[in-house]
C-alpha cells in the first residue's frame, strides 16, 4: 500500500468515514482486524514518554514491586540478575490472574513470609501450597506454582527469557512477558486484560478481542510500544492505566496521560453515536452450566460413646458426652478443584428429591470407603441442612446439604481396613477443620452446618474435641 492510500484510510478512520460496524453492533466507527493500522515510530515515543513519567508519579506501592526493586535494578529498570526478583514477580502475576489487587496483597505477603524464595517453594507440599491458597479460587494456578518451582529448581536455575520461561509448566505468553520484562529487562511485551481494553481504546479496534486474530493484533501493537530501555517499568505502566484511569464502565479520559493518542475518544468527541466504552467489543460471556449435588457432612461417633447414644435421646445430649470426626474426602487429582478436600458429595440429575439424594449419598460411602448402612455403620441422625449455591466462573453448583452422624462398627481401625485402595480420606475435629485451608463453597457448607445446630440442636453447637487426625493417603 502506498504513502498516500495509508494517509487516506487513516484521515477516514480518524474521522469517522472509514469501514465500520453498524452503531448496533459497536455502536460507532471502529477497526477490524485488517483495518488496525501500526504505532508509527514517533507515535510510540510519545506514548512510551507520556505513559511512563504518568507511571513514575502515580505507580501504586505493592510489596512485589518493593521485592522486585530489591531484587536488583528497581524504577529505572537496570539490573535484575536476582533470581529472586523474578520469583517474586511470578507470585504476584500468578496470583493476579482473575484476582482483584486488594485481595492479593494480604495472600502474596503471607505466601513469600512462609517460601521467600523459589527454593523454598519446591520443597513444600501441595496440600500446604492448597491451605495458603484457600480463598483464591482458580486452584491450578497454585498447583502449578509448585510444580513449576520444582522444575526450576532441578535445572538450576530461574530462566530468564519469554522463551524460557514458557517452557515452564503453567508459564504462558502474558507471564513469561512479565517475568522476563521486569525482572530480567528483555524487550517483551505483556498482553493482560487491562492491556487489551487499552489498547483497543487507543486503536478503537471493533473486533472481537476473544479472537485469535484480534489477539495476534494486539500483542503485535503492544511489541511496537514497549520502551527499549524500561521494558518493564512500561509494561507495569500499561497494565495500571487499565487498571486504574481506564477501567472497563469509567474511564477518566481527562486524567489519562495517553488521552492524545486515543482514537477511541476522538471519535467519542465526534460521533454521537460512539462511546470509549464501546471498546473492546463487549462479548457475551457463555452461560454458566447448572449443576447439582448432594453434600453430605459426614460425622463419625467414637465406638466408646455408643453406650451413651443408646439409652439417651441424641438431641438432649450435652456436647461432651461424646466425641465425633468429620469425614473429608480428598478429590482426584485432575479437574476441577484438584486434590482439594470436601464433604462426601455426589453429582444428582436436576430434581432430585431427598429420597434420590440419600440413596446417591450411600451408594456413594460404599464405593468409596467400602461401608454400608445397616451392616457396618449405623445413621444416629441423619437431616436435611438446607440448599445453597456456589458459583465458579462456568459453573453454578447447588448444593443440598444434609448432615449424617454415624457410628462405625469396629470403629476407625474398620472404616481404614474397609475404605483401602478406594479413595483419600481422613477424619479431623472441629478444631482442625477451622484452621485448614478449604475452597471457599467446602467452608459455606460447614458454615451452614454449624449454624442449623446453633438454631436447631442447641447441644451440639460445639463439636467435641477429638483425638489425632486419622489419615490415609
Amino acid at each position: 500500500m502506498d504513502g498516500a492510500r495509508v494517509a487516506e484510510k487513516r484521515k477516514r478512520a480518524q474521522t469517522g468515514r472509514g469501514r465500520r460496524r453498524t452503531c448496533e453492533e459497536d455502536g460507532g466507527a471502529g477497526q477490524t482486524v485488517s483495518d488496525i493500522e501500526d504505532f508509527s515510530p514517533e507515535e510510540a515515543r510519545k506514548v512510551r514518554a507520556a505513559l511512563l513519567r504518568w507511571y513514575d508519579g502515580n505507580q501504586r506501592t505493592l510489596p512485589w514491586r518493593t521485592a522486585a526493586r530489591r531484587g536488583g535494578g528497581g524504577g529505572g529498570g537496570g539490573g535484575g540478575n536476582d533470581g529472586s526478583r523474578a520469583y517474586a514477580v511470578w507470585v504476584s502475576e500468578v496470583m493476579l490472574q482473575q484476582t482483584q489487587v486488594s485481595t492479593v496483597v494480604a495472600y502474596y505477603n503471607r505466601w513469600m513470609e512462609k517460601w521467600p524464595t523459589v527454593g523454598h517453594l519446591a520443597a513444600a507440599s501441595q496440600e500446604d501450597v492448597n491451605d495458603l491458597w484457600a480463598g483464591l479460587g482458580y486452584y491450578r494456578r497454585a498447583r502449578f506454582l509448585l510444580e513449576g518451582a520444582k522444575s526450576i529448581v532441578e535445572v538450576g536455575e530461574f530462566p530468564r527469557s519469554a522463551a524460557d520461561l514458557r517452557k515452564v509448566r503453567g508459564i504462558g505468553d502474558y507471564t513469561a512477558g512479565a517475568i522476563a520484562s521486569i525482572a530480567f529487562d528483555e524487550v517483551v511485551p505483556v498482553v493482560d486484560g487491562n492491556i487489551i481494553r487499552v489498547i483497543s481504546r487507543m486503536k478503537a479496534i471493533s473486533s472481537n478481542p476473544k479472537e485469535s486474530a484480534t489477539m495476534k493484533s494486539i500483542w503485535r501493537l503492544a511489541g511496537q510500544l514497549v520502551d527499549p530501555s524500561r521494558p518493564g517499568d512500561f509494561n507495569q505502566a500499561l497494565m495500571e492505566l487499565g487498571a486504574t484511569l481506564c477501567s472497563r464502565s469509567s474511564p477518566s479520559c481527562s486524567s489519562c496521560p495517553v488521552s492524545g493518542q486515543c482514537l477511541a475518544l476522538s471519535l467519542s468527541k465526534k460521533l454521537e453515536s460512539a462511546e470509549v466504552t464501546d471498546y473492546p467489543k463487549k462479548v457475551l460471556k457463555p452461560k454458566q452450566r447448572q449443576d447439582f449435588a448432594a453434600v453430605c457432612v459426614l460425622e463419625i461417633v467414637q465406638e466408646s460413646d455408643l453406650g451413651a447414644l443408646k439409652t439417651r435421646n441424641y438431641q438432649k445430649l450435652r456436647v461432651n458426652d461424646y466425641k465425633k470426626s468429620l469425614l473429608l474426602i480428598k478429590r482426584p487429582v485432575e479437574g476441577l478443584l484438584a486434590g482439594l478436600w470436601e464433604f462426601p458429595t455426589v453429582l444428582l440429575a436436576a430434581g432430585a428429591d431427598q429420597a434420590a439424594r440419600r440413596e446417591a449419598v450411600d451408594r456413594y460411602l460404599t464405593e468409596s470407603l467400602g461401608v454400608n448402612l445397616g451392616d457396618d455403620y449405623d445413621a444416629i441422625f441423619r437431616q436435611d441442612v438446607g440448599d445453597c449455591v456456589h458459583v465458579f466462573s462456568h459453573i453454578r453448583l447447588h448444593m443440598h446439604v444434609e448432615l449424617l452422624t454415624i457410628s462405625i462398627k469396629g470403629g476407625l481401625g474398620a472404616l481404614e481396613e474397609k475404605g483401602q485402595d478406594l479413595t483419600t480420606w481422613k477424619v479431623v475435629n472441629d478444631d482442625s477443620i477451622r484452621s485448614m485451608g478449604l475452597t471457599s463453597g467446602v467452608r459455606k457448607v460447614y458454615t451452614m452446618v454449624k449454624n442449623f445446630k446453633q438454631k436447631t440442636l442447641p447441644s451440639l453447637a460445639v463439636v467435641g474435641t477429638n483425638t489425632k487426625s486419622n489419615r490415609r493417603r
